[in-house]
């Protein structure tokens, strides 16, 4: 069905001026439309039914086709969702990620009317709540009103590049007032390590004093030889007011020199960045992930316990490492710590999560922490979900705090949290002891959830997304920058909004609206991509470091024709190139998607065999609904294209050691790996296959589409057009057939693509510039952060305090506070365990068991005293920071509830 093209809509002309003039050209077909969309009273309809129902009421398919090439089609197929309560119809229409505008259509008259987001909202809790839509002392959340002076991108395109634009903005202050550079000064006379400074003293406490030594000093070390170390002349240096800090010889030391004083002469963004990789910001990383069983071995496979730990495991090696790289350039002596702090579970079914704390496998100053939850009767003892761990969060951020303090025996220089748990006990950390924070999402709750905030009500005594959902606009808020794998994680494509973009605007009808939650255009927001583990993911050509040890397992895996508990199903034909996938057997991973194209396509079928890696053979072993009811799919598709010795199922595997030389197997066949998820925020498999050399297919929707460049480092698929991904694999592999280089082409331009872009190193070099360059950004803009805070600790204090309310606590025999004990040995990492204790143990089931109040039931008189809180709170702020501008003055204020 034609569309009409995006160009034909600009931003900067609303929407409600057009779509009048495009009604009145079209009225009788579109009479019908609104008509129809009017007539099964209140409902919320997403763009498909919109589309569904136009197709339905205009029959002929030329006059249909004429109505959608217009502005119209743009209008409608720009839709994300309407809320009809009739005779109107609210749209909100997003022509472009980001950009949001609201309209309303009455459905008899066809006269169009402006919305603001606040507007278009009461229209939507109209459907579900009425009462609560038209109550004028309704809580509505607005951060968008106390963002005075932030920087903000403006094109969709820099979305996610925020270093960038912090960088130009400091220069550009730099350069309006001189003024503005003394806090540079300052900030480099506050770095210290251990009571010692770095850098500067107190000699050169102003901008000319700074600049005239620098000037001194570059003569002197210019005159060195290159490699003169730095104890040679610290003394000459110090007499200057110089620390330690510039580098570990008279090159490096003149390098950094030369840089800060282009920066204080002549501000420049790329050389301001540079600067602030080169100082000695971070040495101290705290990095918090309370839920789940957090270990080094045996624990994948447990209940909420998977990608989340792989990924910290990794990046904590790959900044240790970084870290190590800067200090020995800065020429300290200094010894880097980073803390994993989680949570410390007594009852820890044979794992180590008891362990108070365990060191980090493969790095030499790392450290797993583990701090318990408490009840009013002791230390909780076992598992808690994810979704119930509110109650907890607040003591046990008190509690890690303290211990953090003890066992660093300094304040951290940075703060990492992850998930939703993780970053908030991260916010009120960064908060209490006035440290940098970077949060990373991981995944977002609310748009795993069709509509969950609208039926908040329906899902909250399961999920208590009442509780999530306020966390995690608490932390995002309160961040100093969030780290997020690819754009499309932050506002999506074309067609479909972001996990953050999500929480732009919108509604939890009973509790509060939200005006403006967080803006994808702030500059907080940085793409820092993951990458894969090097020393287990490493190309097949690598011969000398191939895990041969593992081919016999890997040669039965693949090939022995006997079914057993590991594999079932056999490959005829051993001679045939491999299409491989690994994933969990779910609907959105989209295996049996993969196997049906298989099936159907004889073609592809006669050019290779596939080999999928995923979940249960048996339904009966699996507790998930979904999965059972794949699993069973699974076997009917089998056979009802009569796959057998075409295809070898196997299942789960949690050995990465493993995994990683059964890629490089499949490699060794020159086949390919195909990623068919309907959507996927980022593609760690993806990463793990092009690592190795496997030329990939890969969904078109979600980050994987930024991993590849089609056609040239690997290949898009539509995940929703079955008989075209499997031609385009068709074509790959005839055209190997005809050109004897050609998989090798893609296959070296796939690892080309993940050197350049996809790599630990790039990404802990990344992760270390936002801590530093953000820590300066904080204290330049320390009045208006205030200012903020104030606003995120009265929805802390007086909402989300209520909310945790009614998450029950389990009612059992609590524990008295544990004794501190350390692992006696470096633990044996699960990766080198084929049979791992993750794998036989199967998910405790979740207590479904909830506190007596209802939530929604008590929304609505917490919301009333609330709205009145909010007007005064936020004409206060307002006050607050004029007053704070004029007078200069640093009044004192509390801490986030610690």
């Amino acid at each position: 069905m034609a569309m009409a093209s995006a160009s034909l809509m600009r931003l900067d002309t609303p929407i409600s001026d057009s779509l009048n003039d495009a009604l009145r050209r079209s009225r009788n077909q579109m009479k019908k439309c609104f008509a129809r969309f009017v007539e099964n009273g209140k409902r919320l309809m997403k763009c498909q039914d919109l589309m569904k129902d136009v197709e339905i009421t205009i029959e002929d398919k030329r006059e249909r086709s004429h109505v959608l090439e217009g502005f119209l089609g743009y209008i409608l197929s720009n839709t994300q969702e309407a809320a009809v309560v009739p005779p109107n119809i609210a749209l909100a229409v997003r022509p472009s990620p980001g950009f949001w505008e609201f309209v309303t259509v009455n459905a008899t008259s066809l006269e169009v009317g402006d919305l603001t987001a606040s507007e278009y909202l009461k229209f939507k809790e109209a459907i579900f709540d009425e009462n609560w839509a038209n109550d004028e002392n309704a809580l509505e959340i607005d951060f968008g009103a106390i963002e005075f002076t932030a920087p903000r991108l403006s094109l969709p395109s820099s979305i996610g590049n925020g270093v960038n634009l912090i960088s130009k903005f400091i220069s550009s202050r730099f350069g309006e007032d001189k003024q503005n550079v003394n806090a540079l000064v300052n900030y480099l006379l506050g770095l210290q390590h251990r009571g010692q400074s770095l850098m500067i003293n107190k000699k050169l406490n102003t901008v000319s004093k700074l600049q005239s030594a620098l000037f001194a000093a570059q003569v002197y070390v210019s005159s060195l030889p290159k490699d003169t170390p730095y104890e040679e002349f610290k003394h000459k240096m110090k007499g200057w007011g110089f620390e330690k800090g510039w580098g570990s010889n008279s090159e490096r030391v003149r390098e950094t020199m030369l840089l800060l004083s282009e920066v204080l002469q002549a501000p420049d963004p790329a050389k301001l960045e540079l600067l602030f990789s080169k100082l000695p910001t971070t040495l101290n990383i705290v990095i918090f992930s309370p839920h789940g069983y957090f270990g080094q071995a045996g624990v994948l496979g447990l209940p909420d316990t998977g990608g989340q730990i792989v990924y910290i495991l990794d990046q904590v090696r790959a900044l240790e490492e970084e870290l190590l790289h800067r200090i020995e350039q800065q020429g300290l002596q200094a010894k880097p710590q980073i803390l994993v702090v989680t949570r410390l579970i007594p009852d820890a079914r044979g794992t180590k999560c008891n362990v108070e704390l365990e060191p980090i496998e493969n790095t030499k100053h790392s450290h797993i922490l583990r701090v318990p939850f408490y009840t009013q009767n002791g230390v909780l003892r076992q598992w808690v979900s994810r979704f119930d761990v509110y109650p907890y969060l607040e003591r046990f951020a008190k509690d890690a705090t303290a211990k953090i303090l003890k066992v660093m025996d300094c304040k951290p220089d940075l703060i990492i949290g992850n998930y939703t748990d993780g970053n908030l006990v991260a916010s009120l950390m960064a908060k209490k002891l006035g440290i940098t924070q970077g949060t990373i999402a991981h995944a977002l709750e609310k748009t795993k959830y069709e509509d969950s905030d609208a039926k908040w009500k329906e899902l909250d005594p399961k999920y208590h997304f009442s509780c999530q959902f306020t966390a995690d606009m608490i932390s995002m808020n309160a961040t100093d920058f969030i780290i997020t794998s690819t754009y499309q994680e932050v506002s999506g494509s074309k067609n479909r909004p972001g996990q953050y973009e999500s929480h732009e605007a919108f509604t939890m009808p009973g509790l509060y609206r939200v005006v403006s939650g967080i803006n994808v255009f702030d500059p907080k927001f940085n793409i820092a991509a993951p990458g894969a583990d090097q020393s287990v993911y490493f190309p097949f050509t690598e011969k000398s470091k191939r895990l041969t040890n593992f081919h016999p397992e890997i040669e039965e895996l693949l090939y022995s024709r006997e079914n057993n508990d590991e594999h079932i199903g056999y490959l005829a034909d051993k001679k045939k190139p491999i299409i491989f996938s690994m994933a969990r057997l779910d609907t959105v991973k989209n295996i049996t998607g993969l196997t049906e194209w298989y099936g159907k396509n004889r073609k592809l079928r006669s050019l290779v065999n596939l080999v999928l890696v995923a979940g249960f053979f048996d339904p009966s072993k699996s507790k998930d609904r979904e999965e059972i009811d794949e699993i069973k799919k699974m076997h009917s598709l089998i056979e009802k294209y009569k796959l057998k010795g075409q295809i070898r199922w196997i299942a789960a595997q949690t050995d990465r050691y493993r995994n990683g030389e059964l890629y490089r197997c499949i490699a060794d066949t020159k086949g390919a790996f195909v990623q068919p998820a309907l959507y996927e925020g980022f593609g760690l498999t993806v990463i793990e296959a092009m690592n190795v050399g496997l030329p990939t297919f890969a969904t078109n929707q979600g980050g994987p589409a930024e991993i590849i460049v089609d056609g040239v480092s690997g290949f898009h698929i539509d995940p929703y057009n079955g008989d075209e991904a499997s031609k385009k694999i068709v074509a790959f592999f005839e055209k190997c057939k005809s050109d004897g280089g050609y998989w090798n082409k893609m296959s070296e331009a796939g690892l080309q693509r993940i050197h350049e872009c996809y790599t630990w190193n790039i990404y802990a070099k990344k992760a270390l510039n936002m801590g530093s360059i953000y820590g300066f950004w904080r204290q330049l803009t320390k009045d208006q952060k205030q200012a903020k805070m104030r606003y995120i600790e009265m929805i802390y204090s007086l909402l989300f305090r209520n909310l945790v309310k009614n998450v029950s606590i389990p009612t059992e025999e609590s524990l008295p506070a544990p004794t501190a004990t350390t692992s006696p040995q470096q633990p044996t990492p699960e990766l080198r365990s084929r049979r791992s204790g993750g794998t036989q143990l199967e998910p405790r089931p979740r207590s479904e068991e909830r506190g007596s109040v209802e939530v929604g039931q008590s929304g609505n008189g917490l919301s009333h005293t609330l709205k009145k809180v909010c007007f005064l709170a936020g004409s206060l702020l307002v006050a607050y920071y004029i007053l704070k501008r004029i007078s200069g003055v640093n009044q004192a204020y509390d801490d986030l509830p610690l």
